[in-house]
């Protein structure tokens, strides 16, 4: 397994698809074809799956082993869509990776796919790990077996490398496991809140902290890579852009200029150009430069607040918020600038909108009635469906497979604090993501290399 890192010698580096639910007709699918998790609007049942605790060739392997079968399961049960058989109901014992499985003993436990899995130190400090995965009711196996290496302090990565190959060949879509999420940790009073930059896996674990809290930072977002982070710093007493190289874990102004505010910014999918908002004269557009510097161009000119760009998957085409039309609503225009169009026609304020990484759909902030939404629609504005309802929910991030989605949740009231929260484009599965200290602003990188 090829590792990079995402801070220097300290962290592993940088259609309706799961909207819908699944179901699964088992005798139905049995005699049709292999395992696999169906695209329907039925009601979900979540597939029953065994994975055996990971057979390992020695002690130090055999806590390895419980620590990546432990995570491994997390993964697969955290999306709502697999359900665990406990080990206690296992009827046969895996006493070899290359053993011949006794399907009907799985079949008796309703086990509808299998996983095998083996842990072997390979050196002081290296360790293999091999995975094969079955469907029980087809009696045989889904795809080849894969096998990772890597550093034995890798363990986590190459756990959350098995789910997402699992959950792929399950589901048909793309893994999210070995992902990081870059966000804004907040310490303190809700009225004086101090505010850094921290990274950490995308289930919380591994936190590691890329910024002091001597200045507020706001809208972290990683570079298609993985390797940059933009930012919104205020440093120097005004907003201003910076750049941030994960590995070296150094900085830079994207822009040096004053009497103007920089902010929310975002890269494109070549990962050289970034669009942000310019403030200036108490106007404020949107621009895109180079990441390595050089002259801004303007792309939008009018009176209104237009702000919070992204670019679609293809490059072609920038989706923002504007109050142009007298309140704040979504707009899609050509990536090189031109006339914008409205998409958004709902009764509240739509914003931060964010164009998924499959290109079918737009996620975005909604304000109606008092309550704040995270919803989603097609590029073109139709088949709204606002996921979530409450005091405040704000600023989507997409899973690198388009089909999960972060933001933050904040409390009301005098102590209320911000957290981050996770929901699949269903509006199923709706959870906390753990992190030490109040926390907001997610940004999802892409799968890690």
């Amino acid at each position: 397994m090829k590792l990079n890192r995402l801070l220097s010698n300290a962290v592993m580096g940088a259609a309706l698809g799961l909207a819908a639910l699944f179901a699964a007709d088992t005798s139905a699918r049995a005699q049709s074809g292999p395992l696999r998790i169906e695209i329907t609007e039925g009601v979900i049942e979540p597939l029953p799956i065994a994975v055996p605790l990971f057979l390992a060739d020695s002690p130090a392997a055999g806590q390895l082993a419980e620590q990546i079968t432990g995570v491994l399961m997390a993964d697969l049960t955290g999306t709502g869509l697999f359900r665990e058989i406990p080990r206690s109901a296992h009827i046969s014992a895996i006493s070899s990776f290359d053993a011949p499985v006794r399907y009907p003993d799985w079949k008796a436990i309703n086990a509808q796919a299998l996983v095998v899995g083996s842990v072997t130190m390979t050196g002081s400090d290296n360790i293999s790990v091999k995975f094969r995965l079955f469907d029980v009711f087809s009696d045989a196996p889904l795809g080849e077996g894969l096998q990772f290496a890597g550093p034995a302090s890798s363990w986590r990565r190459m756990a959350h490398k098995v789910a997402d190959a699992v959950y792929s060949r399950i589901t048909g879509e793309g893994g999210y496991f070995d992902s990081r999420i870059v966000f804004v940790s907040e310490s303190g009073p809700k009225n004086d809140r101090a505010k850094r930059l921290a990274v950490m896996d995308y289930d919380g674990a591994n936190v590691q902290y890329l910024t002091d809290s001597r200045s507020i930072v706001l809208a972290p977002r990683f570079s298609p890579d993985g390797s940059q982070i933009l930012y919104t710093s205020y440093e120097s007493g005004f907003p201003r852009i910076q750049v941030l190289d994960v590995g070296s874990v150094t900085r830079r102004a994207l822009q040096e200029q004053s009497g103007v505010m920089t902010f929310a910014p975002r890269f494109g999918p070549d990962g050289r150009t970034v669009i942000f908002s310019l403030e200036q004269g108490g106007n404020t557009d949107i621009y895109r430069m180079d990441v390595a510097g050089g002259g801004a161009v303007r792309l939008t000119s009018s009176p209104a607040i237009d702000t919070a760009p992204s670019f679609s998957p293809d490059g072609r085409q920038i989706v923002f918020e504007s109050d142009r039309s007298g309140t704040q609503q979504i707009y899609v225009m050509p990536s090189g600038g031109g006339e914008p169009q409205r998409i958004s026609f709902g009764r509240g304020r739509y914003g931060t909108p964010v164009w998924s990484p499959r290109g079918d759909y737009i996620a975005f902030t909604k304000q109606n009635q008092g309550r704040f939404h995270i919803g989603v629609m097609r590029t073109d504005g139709s088949e709204e469906r606002l996921l979530t309802a409450s005091f405040l929910d704000e600023g989507p991030t997409w899973a690198p497979n388009g089909r999960v989605l972060m933001f933050t949740r904040e409390t009301s009231g005098a102590q209320g604090v911000p957290a981050l929260y996770s929901v699949d484009i269903s509006g199923r599965n709706l959870k906390r993501v753990p992190t030490p200290d109040a926390a907001s602003d997610p940004a999802w990188s892409p799968l890690l290399r």
